[in-house]
């Protein structure tokens, strides 16, 4: 399997530091999982979680319950999202809920909230013409000199034997929604450490720090899908990867432009194409809220298991429609016999 190279994100590098900086990344294996090093989200009580304000989800029709981890169908029908952080969860959830709100979207973050409203979603899947750009050999090994040549840092790009190259990609986690860990882990996060308290049964819910920026190793070939799953690997997310996904960023005329990525784009290869400068192109990890489902991206026994949540709740509607008619037949047939013909 692919190993991919996740690590903290450091200060520009000093003469002598490089070395020292590469050796200290992370390395992740897809089939290991390290163990959280931190501390509990202070915000995460035994108590119910106070200063949300729940209002019917109005925003796509599908997603994933911030409490339970399962899959809400139907939108603001089934589901409930805080007006302030976006916290959503099944109607059923709501008195389960023990996190508090973190408050409106770039509250105590100025910078958060300037970007906020320059940020322009294109939604759109077709890359840009330049994206489309087919390198062959001799190109790519240019490309990369030019790159190495351009960058402040040591994270440098390495051409490889089979023609395949290898480099660095800097994620920052822009999450307004809390993600989820097993509740027997300890909650990764940057604040001073406290007495873990008890969470939900089955999961423990945290918001991720703002600002939190990760650097992945990763290959030419490595998928924007695989950067998904290495990152939430990380962090011990259990939440499913369909709740995420890789936008890049991009400046021009002074407007932002946001673009979610196709799960087979290659985010390295972008970087490539791009060069270094984050003004042309930076990688965001974002919640997936285009109100898309690729259910080709399910397990079989996910699919058969919507399946049957599908049958159950349109035996429900049915069971109500048919309850809510008979009443109104009831209601017309006991006007009419009360009215005598004539």
């Amino acid at each position: 399997m692919e190993l991919i190279e996740l690590r903290e994100l450091q200060p520009e590098p000093r003469p002598g530091r490089g070395r020292l900086e590469r050796a200290n990344a992370l390395r992740i294996s897809p089939a290991r999982r390290p163990g959280p090093g931190a501390h509990p989200d202070p915000r995460l009580t035994a108590a119910p979680g106070a200063g949300h304000r729940f209002e019917p989800r109005r925003r796509g029709l599908h997603t994933w319950c911030d409490l339970c981890g399962d899959f809400v169908w139907g939108g603001g029908r089934k589901s409930l999202q805080c007006r302030h952080c976006s916290f959503t969860c099944h109607y059923r959830c709501r008195a389960l809920v023990r996190l508090d709100c973190s408050g409106p979207p770039g509250a105590g973050d100025e910078d958060d909230g300037n970007e906020q409203v320059l940020e322009k979603d294109t939604n759109v899947d077709e890359p840009s013409e330049w994206e489309k750009t087919e390198l062959d050999q001799a190109q790519v090994e240019q490309r990369i000199k030019e790159y190495n040549s351009q960058i402040n840092s040591n994270l440098f790009m390495s051409l490889n034997k089979d023609g395949s190259y290898t480099g660095f990609i800097k994620v920052q986690l822009k999450l307004v929604r809390p993600v989820s860990v097993p509740a027997t882990k300890r909650v990764p996060s940057l604040q001073a450490g406290r007495p873990h308290p008890q969470g939900v049964k089955r999961r423990t819910s945290f918001y991720l720090p703002k600002g939190t920026v990760k650097h992945l190793h990763i290959l030419s070939h490595t998928r924007a899908s695989e950067v998904i799953d290495a990152l939430l690997r990380k962090f011990t997310v259990i939440d499913n990867p369909r709740k995420f996904a890789l936008f890049e960023r991009s400046e021009k005329d002074e407007q932002v432009y946001l673009r979610k990525l196709g799960d087979d784009e290659q985010p390295l290869r972008l970087r490539l194409l791009a060069g270094p400068s984050e003004k042309v192109l930076s990688f965001i990890l974002k919640e997936n809220e285009t109100g898309e489902v690729n259910w080709d991206a399910f397990t079989l026994p996910e699919l058969h298991n919507f399946l049957l949540i599908l049958q159950r709740e349109e035996e429900e509607h049915v069971r109500r429609l048919r309850h809510r008619y008979a009443r109104c037949r009831q209601k017309m047939q006991e006007a009419l016999a009360t009215h005598t013909p004539g």
